[in-house]
């Protein structure tokens, strides 16, 4: 009999021990908060589409090659690297498609490509030796940085250091003082822009000889940002 009553005051106090840990656990002063950063970087890696296409010069036609050799040239010239530039689509279309003769000269064969760039400061001078009626449209596409991975991982670490001296002064204000982090949950890292393609004005060298060339590009910065949630205890 006495071993069963010892037995049973032992089961009696490790329960009591246990719902006074559990009570305190749920009593524990903590604080909530959220840190957030954003750092503007700007873009090193910029795609840049040029898209040429044949055309009659009178009864001539001006051959895809011979425009593509051009814009080869252009890009080496420049001194950007020769597999900066790639392909990305090849089409075509009728001419006179109401004629039905079939002519070669008839069918126009259009090229797309996609020119890799640190800056766009030596632009004008490529699309400037391309004979200009063999430019359909030219575009920027996209644009990011070599480095994005770094500006990442340097947002978050802003964003959780701004958490802590967020909570660090409104548990301060209340005359406590902050104890040490319990939780850390990512809410939000990502980069952004604005989206819509930028169209590049290329105009065309004029009847008097003057030259035109890319006019008022209005870049845009990449804002990459990062937003933490955070719980902290209160001694």
């Amino acid at each position: 009999m006495k071993k069963v009553m010892l037995l049973a005051a032992g089961l009696f106090l490790a329960m009591t021990s246990f719902a006074q840990a559990a009570d305190n656990k749920t009593t524990e002063k903590k604080i909530e908060v959220t840190g957030s950063s954003e750092i503007e970087i700007t873009p090193d890696e910029i795609y840049f589409q040029i898209s040429l296409k044949e055309y009659m010069k009178g009864k001539t036609k001006v051959e895809i090659t011979a425009l593509e050799k051009q814009l080869q040239k252009a890009v080496i010239d420049a001194g950007i690297p020769k597999e900066n530039l790639t392909v990305e689509n090849v089409s075509g279309y009728n001419y006179d498609w109401m004629n039905k003769k079939k002519n070669p000269q008839e069918f126009m064969a259009s090229k797309q490509f996609r020119l890799k760039l640190s800056k766009l400061d030596k632009i004008n001078i490529i699309l400037g030796a391309v004979d200009a009626e063999g430019i359909e449209s030219t575009r920027i596409t996209s644009y990011s940085s070599s480095k994005m991975d770094e500006y990442r991982k340097e947002a978050k670490i802003k964003a959780l250091q701004a958490a802590k001296t967020k909570a660090d002064y409104m548990v301060n204000a209340i005359g406590e003082k902050l104890g040490g982090i319990l939780e850390i949950q990512e809410i939000n890292t990502d980069n952004y822009v604005d989206v819509r393609p930028m169209a590049v004005n290329y105009m065309a060298k004029s009847a008097d000889g003057m030259g035109g060339g890319i006019s008022d590009v209005d870049f845009k910065t990449i804002k990459v940002r990062a937003e933490v949630r955070t719980v902290f205890s209160i001694k």
